[in-house]
């Protein structure tokens, strides 16, 4: 029988959650197995490997949320494990895992104990942007009019797309700055994460205190506001916290 991992708790927690049912992987029962001084949350594996599909995704990610709103947050929380993780014996997870990494492990429960993850990510239509930046630049809008209906040199062209670009960039850069220094104050650690997206222009995640998500939640309103409802804002307030769980494997 092999094992799919999701988290790991502090074996003290499991009186928080020893009651909960849920469903995992292939709908198979999520069972928590104690290896002191830690717990596994686990199921049955049915598969050898597991791939990145929305609804394994999605799965992984329903039962850490699960165990996070079954547990009180400034007494515990789940240390979530990546996709995928999928081993034969409990000697395997002691021996790669728990003994190399306990105190590592230890540190990073406590850290997280009275605290979520959230994150903001940024979208915008660049083509509107663009025609706002020309608008409010007046000599870039003259050399842009200048040149409208006018067969370009390649000189030209290189030169008002250069211009154009660094326009384009630094309308960019003071929304990203506007977010990152009203938000990360509020935060005990920041993360940024990749741009998925052509539209997106950032995506950053905040480790911040359990009770203050009101107050962080009533900045980013503000900075939409700030901004006039241009931006398209994706604010997650609850999701397990992946950016701020990295062993150190040196």
């Amino acid at each position: 029988m092999s094992l799919y991992l999701y988290a790991i708790l502090q074996a003290e927690n499991l009186d928080l959650i020893k009651n909960l049912e849920l469903k995992g992987m292939n709908d198979q029962p999520v069972q928590f197995h104690a290896i002191p001084p830690f717990a596994i949350v686990y199921s049955e594996a049915q598969q050898e490997r597991y791939l990145a599909s929305r609804a394994h995704l999605l799965t992984h990610e329903t039962v850490l949320e699960s165990l996070m709103k079954a547990i009180d947050p400034h007494q515990a929380v789940p240390l979530p494990l990546q996709f995928g993780l999928v081993v034969d014996t409990w000697e395997e997870v002691q021996k790669d895992l728990l003994i190399p990494y306990e105190d590592q492990l230890t540190k990073l429960i406590h850290n997280l104990i009275g605290k979520r993850e959230v994150s903001v990510k940024l979208f915008w239509n660049q083509t509107e942007e663009l025609n706002l930046a020309v608008a409010e630049n007046e000599g870039l809008r003259q050399r842009r009019e200048a040149l409208v209906g006018k067969i370009l040199s390649m000189d030209e062209a290189i030169a008002i797309g250069q211009e154009l670009e660094a326009a384009i960039e630094l309308r960019q850069q003071v929304i990203i700055d506007a977010f990152i220094d009203t938000l990360k104050p509020l935060s005990h650690e920041y993360a940024e994460g990749e741009l998925l997206t052509e539209s997106m222009i950032y995506n950053g995640s905040f480790l911040i205190d359990w009770d203050k998500e009101p107050e962080f939640a009533a900045a980013v309103e503000a900075l939409d506001q700030q901004f006039e409802n241009r931006l398209r804002i994706r604010y997650n307030d609850f999701t397990a916290p992946y950016n701020f769980v990295n062993v150190d494997r040196e």
